[in-house]
């Protein structure tokens, strides 16, 4: 999942995309309203973490251009005000859920994730390939009954290729997806976090590497 934090407060900012990149997301941040629209224009984002008072541009502007754009991009908008009126007000102008601050950020973290299933084709609860089986709400992923301790990225990985259900997937699509902009494009990090993976399936290997195209499971 690829989500943007638009937050003008520095520390809360950094704490939410911590918390967000523990479980597995891509996080791309945003101190303002005008460089959240201008993110908008290159990259595709499951979910906006949208605060309400940005400064440049108005995080009310933000959730109307984006609506408006037709952009598939799911939008939780934090405030500092949380009276009915202002929540009613917020999911008038487009936004998809609302919650205000102080929060808890167990639960902005579920409520990305629901946001996210909502912007991406359904997927069943638990996704599996022959002896591999991946839950993305519990967070956990076995093969063969054995539960693998996996790093959120090689995670984030081997949920997207189970989800692929057999179709290749290029390496640069799993770099805009599980990575985010700080990811240098021109290093080798996809291939050696197959790597890991792989080494951390066991054999026979699950993962294929398709000449020129990029990785896929199998169907068994």
């Amino acid at each position: 999942m690829r989500v943007l934090v638009v937050e003008d407060h520095r520390t809360l900012n950094r704490l939410i995309a911590t918390g967000l990149r523990r479980e597995a997301m891509a996080v791309d941040t945003a101190l303002d309203g005008r460089d959240a629209l201008d993110r908008m224009i290159s990259t595709r984002y499951d979910v906006v973490v949208l605060d309400r008072d940005l400064p440049e541009v108005h995080g009310d502007e933000v959730c109307r251009r984006i609506v408006a754009d037709g952009s598939p991009s799911r939008i939780l908008m934090l405030t500092a005000a949380g009276t009915v009126r202002d929540r009613v007000e917020g999911l008038g102008l487009g936004a998809d859920d609302y919650l205000p601050k102080p929060f808890d950020l167990a639960e902005l973290v579920a409520r990305v994730r629901a946001l996210g299933r909502r912007s991406a084709p359904a997927l069943p609860p638990v996704l599996d390939n022959g002896d591999l089986s991946l839950d993305p709400n519990r967070r956990v992923a076995f093969r063969a009954g054995r539960r693998l301790d996996l790093s959120p990225k090689e995670f984030a990985v081997l949920e997207h290729l189970l989800a692929a259900a057999g179709r290749v997937v290029p390496a640069e699509e799993l770099l805009e997806r599980v990575w985010d902009e700080a990811a240098d494009p021109f290093t080798t990090t996809v291939k050696t976090t197959i790597g890991r993976l792989r080494g951390k399936l066991g054999e026979p290997a699950a993962i294929h590497t398709v000449r020129e195209g990029g990785y896929r499971i199998d169907a068994p």
